[in-house]
């Protein structure tokens, strides 16, 4: 089953360190993955890593940690060509698309030269989660700022645009990203949109935020808003989603929320 409408998780966030294991599913992944609405077997979740160039070492983490969440997995890469013969019938075929960090400049590149573009839009309308953390949050909005041309912080106006406004990542964990993203705002640049400090994601339901969640107490999103040449953050409390490791013998169990909290707005 595939989710109720379309959906996307934007989150600064997605694998976490494990214990007994290199890395784990965080709430956040875990949290997309409870939004398939997958029931009676094991949730299907594609990795794309294309923004971090198709890294193997990263998919072995990748798939250990599935593993561990009773989930299948599989990877779409592109370097040093595709690896899927076809793409259109593997992406349907899944629950979660998740897409991890690195180059968002590199990533539009990659995904448009290769069609990828087109078909995310289709799953995503077919009911496909879309979901992901840094650059695979990015991706989604109309544009955002990036570290992708280094060792500044650049504005990147021409994401997919599945969702309205900008997106800004590492609000909380990079002191070079909030002015040059607020300055994007300011001159034009960019449209207002939201920013994410670290553990924190935005849930939509078709271009629709529905959500604000997060991996921590704490941790917060950003609401930007763009008047005149100035810019106004008004701060957004998520809540909580509580890291429960699902029981290993039934793979379907995602009960990993906490009842909802009152969503909080305090200008900064």
């Amino acid at each position: 089953m595939t989710a109720a409408s379309p959906t996307i998780v934007a989150t600064c966030g997605g694998l976490n360190g494990g214990g007994w294991s290199d890395s784990v599913y965080g709430p956040l992944l875990l949290h997309a993955i409870e939004l398939a609405e997958v029931t009676g077997r094991a949730p299907r979740v594609t990795h794309i890593n294309t923004a971090g160039g198709d890294q193997r070492h990263i998919e072995g983490a990748e798939l250990e940690a599935a593993r561990i969440a009773g989930v299948e997995a599989s990877h779409v890469r592109f370097f040093p060509h595709p690896n899927i013969p076809d793409l259109r019938e593997h992406l349907l075929r899944q629950d979660v698309i998740w897409v991890s960090g690195g180059s968002l400049v590199n990533l539009l590149a990659v995904w448009r030269a290769h069609g990828l573009d087109t078909l995310l839009t289709e799953a995503w309308q077919a009911g496909v989660v879309l979901a992901g953390g840094s650059a695979g949050a990015l991706c989604w909005h109309e544009g955002g700022t990036t570290a992708s041309f280094g060792p500044g912080i650049s504005a990147v106006a021409d994401g997919l645009g599945l969702l309205a406004g900008s997106l800004g990542v590492h609000w909380d964990s990079d002191p070079q990203r909030r002015p040059a993203h607020l300055a994007a705002i300011a001159d034009g640049t960019l449209a207002g949109g939201y920013a994410l400090e670290e553990g924190v994601g935005l849930v939509y339901r078709g271009s629709d935020l529905v959500d604000v969640v997060a991996e921590r107490d704490g941790a917060a999103a950003w609401l930007l808003e763009r008047s005149a040449d100035s810019v106004t953050e008004t701060r957004v409390t998520p809540r909580v989603l509580r890291d429960t490791p699902a029981d290993p013998t039934d793979p379907t169990d995602r009960s990993t929320l906490t009842p909802p909290n009152e969503e909080a707005r305090q200008p900064r």
